[in-house]
């Protein structure tokens, strides 16, 4: 894998309510990125449910969490390396997880295993990631519904906060909470709200959005995306739907 000149890849986290469609979003969103063949994409997904690998067609079969539960493994049975030697193992060993595909990689987090406080393993995987990050143009990370563990397992900062809701009174409060915290809990240079499965322009008129957030668009529902939800298809095969075009509208916009 060559590095790129360009050391400083967008890093968009994409976060909101469990439900709202976050993964059909990421990866419309990584499927209209990648439109340009000279463009490096990385998709993270920091789901436990690792629902990102069967949205773009991916396995998803070793994942972060395995490599740093191997390494907790070694330690508690005694297992003694020097940082250095550590470091060069699990960098191997994350390039070895990374699946690539034409010019998308993915790399899946998965589920900890372990319970307890392995702060330097964090550490020293979350460097790895971050190195391996700095190889492509944009960074986009499927997350939980809130934001702590992106900053705490995946990466220290992100360029870019993608918060997703659908028309719901409870998704448009988790929004505003993660916004309301965000600030705090993760460094990033832009944040943006993403309105999904809205049917009108009158429906989304009649929200009540926080200002503190800007609205950078709003997606049709949108029967095709729905269907390939319900059937597990890959949306990297999906040529065009309504929700497409809205996404690329929203983040043209937001990212470039």
């Amino acid at each position: 894998m060559k590095a790129l000149v360009t050391k400083n890849p967008v890093l968009l986290a994409v976060c909101g309510k469990g439900g709202v469609g976050k993964t059909s979003i990421s990866a419309l969103v990584i499927k209209i990125l990648a439109e340009k063949a000279d463009r490096r994409i990385l998709a993270i997904d920091a789901d436990p449910s690792v629902g990102l690998a069967t949205a773009l067609g991916f396995k998803g079969e070793r994942t972060v969490n395995d490599i740093r539960n191997d390494l907790i493994n070694r330690i508690e049975k005694g297992e003694s390396e020097n940082r250095q030697a550590l470091l060069n193992a699990l960098d191997y060993e994350v390039f070895a997880a990374l699946e690539e595909r034409e010019n998308v990689a993915f790399l899946a987090i998965g589920r900890p295993e372990k319970e307890g406080c392995y702060c330097k393993v964090n550490s020293m995987l979350r460097d790895i990631i971050e190195s391996v990050a700095r190889n492509f143009d944009y960074v986009i990370i499927d997350g939980e519904a809130g934001i702590e563990q992106v900053n705490r397992r995946v990466l220290s900062t992100v360029t870019h906060l993608l918060l997703v809701s659908d028309p719901s009174a409870k998704g448009l409060k988790v929004i505003e909470t993660i916004g309301s915290v965000a600030g705090q809990a993760v460094h990033y240079e832009k944040a943006g709200l993403l309105l999904n499965r809205i049917r009108s322009d009158e429906e989304k008129n009649r929200l009540s959005l926080s200002p503190a957030i800007p609205l950078i668009g709003w997606i049709p529902e949108d029967d095709s995306i729905r269907e390939a939800d319900i059937v597990g298809q890959n949306i990297m095969e999906i040529t065009h739907c309504p929700a497409m075009e809205a996404v690329k509208r929203a983040i043209t916009g937001f990212i470039n």
